[in-house]
């Protein structure tokens, strides 16, 4: 007699669905996955250049959770996990002079907060005065009020470290990472845990040193051999060999909830059913699928969007490159002058793999444009993106670079931009998938505007939350 699965339906084929179909698919399911896209991985992708294929996405995880190393050791993989090259990464930021200068970054501390506020290579971005003022943070007690309710990163900051402290050090690595002015972002969903750490440490310099020694022992990020695009492809095949039926340009156009309890889902060429439906969108696209569970609920999704991000990909014929003169690469300051993008990875001094798969000579570079207080440069035709990368890329590497010296180039945009997450964002999305959740049964939400930016975030809450609730 032949086995019925229960079924289940993903909608959203990027990183936090593949995942959950696969929770799903462990626990028993016979999961369909529907991804409006012509390809599965979201911003997890990847694109070719003068022959060699690369990520025109994500090209690393954060190590500081063990949730994608647990993931590629379930998937067999664990051996393809790889660490960045050494050579360390730099800061572009203004000198105590006023000028833009290019300074190796702090080794201890997280999202650019120092374990030491007085370190040598701290004191050599902020200036000894600066140092000295931020250093008050290890002796001043911790005001309550910094501890409880919503505060954005900067005054966070701010109030322990000064201003200094912030726009020259934290400020970079932030806006870098996460297309936003500390400012305007949740401390809690910048870095959680963070102020339960600054309770215990009484400080907020130790609270980040003390984060920081709690991480896996390595750098502070990963990769995988062949890159991060190896991902979502190892992850299909997965689910492929599990029986999951995975289809793409398949759009959804209407989510219902039957009389049964049962939920139909409409796509332009199919109908399905199921008891067990997960959205795995972003989130405005999974409050119009379900804006009659969204409303009963009470839920309102932020209509804050991210940036949108501009990635310029330049393969460079610059044997002047290979001494590595910026490390692995570089974050931008905000307002620094001359410069229009706000980071550059070194990609081919950064992996190993990648350095061998070009050759001697020939170098990988990937500039990043886009920030939410200035979007304009995102929005550049191609081919002026592709000037200014070049511009861009002789400042910050330090080595005359021109277009004559460009094997190949690309431009990948994300016109989504990340997740912008406001003060008090985090505690809001957990109340909302908390109220939506709990009045639908067979529903669940995930993605990274729940779960945070990055595929450590993601792949961390997709799997606690699919496997949990699934068996």
């Amino acid at each position: 007699m032949t086995q019925v699965l229960p079924t289940a339906i993903v909608i959203g084929g990027g990183i936090a669905g593949l995942v959950a179909a696969r929770e799903l698919a462990i626990s028993g399911f016979g999961v369909t996955v529907l991804e409006a896209a012509d390809h599965f991985g979201g911003s997890v992708y990847s694109h070719e250049l003068a022959g060699l294929t690369l990520d025109a996405g994500a090209e690393s995880f954060a190590t500081r959770s063990t949730a994608v190393a647990d993931l590629l050791k379930d998937l067999g993989i664990e051996q393809s996990i790889v660490p960045p090259l050494p050579g360390g990464s730099y800061l572009y930021t203004t000198n105590a002079h006023g000028e833009p200068e290019a300074f190796p970054s702090p080794q201890s501390g997280i999202m650019g907060i120092p374990g030491d506020p007085q370190a040598e290579d701290v004191v050599v971005v902020i200036g000894e005065e600066a140092a000295r003022e931020a250093a008050r943070d290890l002796d001043t007690p911790v005001d309550p009020a910094l501890l409880e309710g919503p505060i954005s990163f900067g005054d966070l900051v701010r109030a322990r470290l000064g201003e200094t402290m912030l726009e020259r050090l934290v400020t970079p690595v932030v806006a870098g990472v996460l297309s936003a002015h500390p400012d305007v972002l949740d401390a809690d969903a910048v870095s959680p845990g963070l102020r339960k750490a600054m309770a215990r440490e009484g400080s907020l310099s130790r609270a980040a040193a003390s984060l920081r020694k709690a991480a896996p022992a390595g750098s502070a990020v990963a990769g995988i051999h062949g890159g991060m695009r190896m991902l979502p492809e190892i992850l299909v095949s997965d689910l492929r060999d599990r029986g999951a039926e995975l289809l793409l340009s398949a759009p959804v156009q209407s989510v219902t909830r039957g009389d049964d309890g049962s939920w139909r889902i409409e796509t332009a060429e199919d109908s399905f059913a199921t008891e067990k439906l997960v959205v795995a969108t972003d989130g405005t696209t999974a409050a119009g699928l379900l804006s009659a569970e969204f409303a009963a609920a009470e839920a309102v999704v932020p209509q804050e969007t991210g940036a949108p991000i501009a990635l310029v990909t330049l393969m460079v014929d610059a044997p002047e490159l290979d001494s590595h003169p910026r490390g692995t690469g570089l974050l931008v300051a905000p307002g620094t002058k001359g410069v229009t993008a706000k980071a550059l990875t070194h990609a081919s001094a950064k992996w190993k793999w990648l350095a061998e798969a070009a050759g001697p000579g020939t170098h990988v570079v990937r500039l990043s444009y886009g920030r939410l207080d200035d979007a304009v440069p995102a929005n550049f035709e191609d081919e002026r993106l592709i000037e200014t990368g070049i511009k861009d890329a002789s400042i910050l590497l330090g080595v005359e670079l021109a277009s004559a010296d460009v094997v190949d180039a690309d431009v990948v945009r994300f016109t989504g931009g990340l997740p912008f997450a406001t003060p008090g964002h985090r505690a809001a999305m957990q109340d909302l998938r908390a109220a939506v959740e709990g009045n639908n049964e067979g529903l669940q939400l995930v993605g990274a505007w729940l779960a945070g930016t990055g595929l450590a975030a993601v792949v961390a809450d997709t799997r606690g939350r699919v496997s949990v609730n699934s068996r």
